[in-house]
């Protein structure tokens, strides 16, 4: 375990997943090639919207449940980060994270690349389509940053979250989610030298990671 990342016991819900995903998927080497500087292209961008504007459809169904959702509820309770706070959802789909958080939090802004995702989802607060790897946001606009099964663009995500903020990282089934990448290797693909702590929820696992300074 890297020295910048606490584990915390288990939530006591935690559960193994089912296999899904393994190391062979093509999103699980797309997401290691685009967090540690991979390239993105327009191909690539077209290929997984397309991929989730055809899943949009019975993507609540299939994705939003109380197992599923249980790393991001556990992370509001234990992962220390700002609640009554300025949040972006990266990667917010039908709005399974939306669901929990935007009850709690003092402002929340879904995007997500896939037209399909967003009108599929509630209306609970503000939805912008956009490519994560140039998201439409000034700098330091967010105190949180929260990924939910989402490609890491890491000099997006540092880009738009202030100095003090923090990044909520949630695999909702471990290491067999499909968009995977494990704790350690999220702080070692944000710039500079971060700080997180960890732990298993449902099925899966939250980090949340700040700067260190």
């Amino acid at each position: 375990m890297d020295v910048h990342l606490v584990e915390l016991a288990d939530h006591p819900g935690a559960t193994e997943p089912e296999p899904f995903a393994g190391p062979d998927h093509p999103m699980r080497r797309l997401t290691r090639a685009t967090a540690f500087g991979g390239p993105w292209t327009d191909e690539d961008a077209a290929r997984v919207q397309k991929i989730f504007d055809g899943l949009a459809p019975t993507w609540s169904a299939d994705h939003v449940d109380p197992t599923k959702n249980a790393p991001i509820a556990d992370a509001l309770d234990r992962g220390g980060v700002p609640v009554d706070a300025d949040w972006l959802e990266v990667g917010s789909g039908t709005g399974a994270g939306a669901r929990i958080v935007a009850p709690s939090v003092g402002s929340l802004v879904c995007c997500d690349l896939s037209a399909e995702m967003l009108r599929h989802a509630p209306d609970l607060a503000p939805r912008v389509r956009a490519d994560a790897s140039t998201l439409p946001f000034s700098d330091r606009s967010f105190d949180v940053v929260l990924l939910v099964n989402m490609l890491l663009f890491p000099a997006e995500v540092d880009r738009v979250l202030r100095s003090e903020g923090a990044v909520v990282w949630v695999n909702t089934l471990g290491d067999q989610t499909p968009i995977h990448l494990p704790p350690s290797d999220v702080i070692d693909a944000l710039p500079g030298v971060w700080t997180g702590m960890t732990a298993a929820a449902g099925t899966g696992f939250w980090l949340t990671a700040r700067r260190a300074f």
